[in-house]
Formats: structure tokens, sequence, C-alpha cells
């Protein structure tokens, strides 16, 4: 088996549960249709560091349900007696768009019967715990939105919060804590809130040397991206060769930058192909904040958020690696499911 077959097949081993099994089969062949949209010259070495990112950064169900049954049993988070402090938290079902908090409570619920003998449809029974689920803090706006709302309406006038999620940016974390305590103060209340991830990323642009999100360190000697970095009214920040990242989730420096470089290239390439983009979705992901883009690799095998390159996830007429649900699609399902009194 040639190296090339060999890598499609690891990356198709790896994401083979995205999305209810729904990629096209044989994966394998999926993979290379992604691929083949790059130069021919860098198809094998972004195959390569593809892989490799993806067994640190895609987090299966089987993955994802680990993470929540440590949580269930950790004791610096429950205390020594953990099915009652279960029993009485309360778990708040109050995100404003997507289905990622539905569907984590969802599988919370089956992991904490398996551990205990009860759902969350159990629990809720004390008054002052309360538990903020969803698959990933990205920039950290929809949190908190969430909690803001939360704090400021149907808050107690003392709780605390542990908001528990898959992967962490640090930047993030720490802006929707700012906002969310800002909230806490005008609201008169004392609200805590302590944080709980599987993976921590570092994206604050004060530390970009080493970010763990794509970040480039030069503007590559494309056309198509000159003029596009021309038309910022901001120039990007742009991070310092040397490191690949604190959380490992890279190979090397090189090769983090193999991706920055064709990631870029190609998001500048996607947002020509595909006008209907709001300016907001940068070739490196979504972010509100005039940058190249986000740059998170994180992957679930719910969705792939839209704070990852353009690369992974936009369709027609570029070729998805990730094809995503958008919150929009997810809002639309729901309406349907509420009108026919059917679980779509």
């Amino acid at each position: 088996m040639s190296e090339r077959q060999t890598l499609l097949t690891a990356i198709a081993q790896t994401i083979q549960d995205y999305r209810d099994g729904s990629l096209p089969k044989p994966i394998t062949d999926h993979v290379d249709r992604w691929v083949q949209q790059f130069d021919v010259g860098v198809q094998l070495p972004i195959l390569r560091e593809v892989d490799h990112v993806l067994k640190n950064t895609y987090f299966s169900k089987e993955k994802v349900s680990e993470f929540l049954r440590g949580a269930i049993l950790t004791a610096k988070l429950t205390g020594p007696n953990p099915k009652e402090f279960w029993r009485s938290a309360n778990f708040l079902d109050i995100q404003g768009g997507g289905a990622s908090q539905t569907d984590m409570l969802a599988l919370f619920s089956e992991v904490l019967r398996e551990e205990f003998g009860i759902g969350i449809e159990d629990c809720g029974q004390g008054n002052d715990v309360f538990i903020y689920l969803d698959d990933g803090i990205f920039t950290g706006n929809r949190v908190r939105r969430d909690l803001e709302g939360w704090v400021r309406d149907l808050a107690p006038a003392q709780a605390t919060v542990h908001v528990i999620c898959i992967a962490l940016h640090s930047g993030g974390q720490y802006y929707a804590n700012g906002r969310i305590q800002t909230a806490v103060k005008a609201a008169g209340k004392k609200v805590d809130i302590t944080w709980w991830r599987a993976i921590e990323l570092e994206d604050r642009r004060a530390y970009s040397a080493s970010a763990d999100v794509l970040r480039p360190t030069a503007i590559p000697d494309d056309q198509a991206v000159r003029d596009y970095v021309a038309g910022m009214k901001y120039q990007p920040t742009l991070r310092a060769p040397g490191s690949p990242g604190n959380a490992g989730l890279f190979s090397s420096d090189a090769a983090k930058i193999l991706l920055e470089q064709e990631f870029l290239k190609a998001g500048v390439r996607i947002r020509q192909m595909c006008p209907n983009l709001g300016d907001t979705q940068r070739p490196l992901g979504h972010m509100t904040l005039e940058t190249l883009g986000f740059g998170s690799l994180i992957v679930t095998y719910r969705n792939c958020p839209n704070n990852a390159p353009l690369a992974f996830w936009v369709d027609a007429p570029w070729y998805p690696l990730f094809p995503r649900t958008t919150n929009t699609q997810t809002a639309v399902r729901r309406m349907f499911a509420d009108l026919t009194g059917g679980g779509l």
C-alpha cells in the first residue's frame, strides 16, 4: 500500500463516525477527493499532517463519552458523593443557537445512567449548582450570551455554574468569563463560574508564538491572498515561527506552517468561489474581529465548527472534508419537529 493510500485509510478511520457515519463511502475516496483540490506537490504533506492533527483534535462519540464519564466521576468537581451531587445539580438548556448543548445533554444523561442509574430528568433537586454543557468554547460569544441572559433573568441570588466542554480556547474563555462576571455584578448576585475541559488550546493574541490554532507566520506569495490582506482595514497579526504550540497538536512547526499557508490560500480561493459567504467567514474560520480567521482544528463527531478553516467545511463548489450542519438548518429541523410532534 502506498503512503498516500495508508494516510487516506488512517484519516478515514479517525473520522468514520462524523455525523453518524454519514460521510460519502468509501471514506478514503471522500478524503482523496477533498485533498485533490490542493496543488499536487502539497497533497501528500497535507495528508501527513492532517492525519497527525486529527488524531489529537477529532473527538469521536467514544472519546466524548470517555471525557464525560471522567467528569462525572471527578471528585474535585463532585465531592465525595458523586451520585448525590449530580442528583442535586440543575442542567441548563439555554443555548441560543445550534443543537450542541441539547446533544451533549442527551449523551451526558446516557453516561450518567450507566454510572448511577439516573438520567438528567432525575436531577435538579437542589437549587444552587448548575451545569452548562457544550462541545467547545471558541470565541466565547455563545457561552457569554447564554449565561449573561441567564444571570440577569433566571439565576438565583447565589449559585455555582460548572461549564463543561470538550475543547476550551483560552482567549474565548477569558473573554466570556470577564463578560459574565460583569453581568453578575450588574445583577447584584453571587455566581461562581468553574470551567472544565478535555483539552485547552492557546489562542490569545499576546501568546501567538505558542498558539495551538492556525496563525500564519507570513503572508504566502499568492496574489489572491495578497489582495485579500490589502483589503483588510487592519493588518493581520502574524506569529513568530519556532513553536508548533503547547498542546502538541502538530508534528512540527514546519508542518504547522504548511497547513497555515495552504489553508489560508484555499480559504481565500473559497471566498472567491462562494461570494455568499459573510464577511466574518474568514479564510481560516469564522471570526467577528477582522483577522485571517479563528483557525481552530477541533472537530467532533457531531459537527465541524465554523471557527475551523473554510477548507474543512465550506460546501459547493468547494468539496468539504467535514460537511457541516448550520445553526439555521438545526433551527428549521427543530421547528418542524415541534410542529409535527416528531423527533428529527
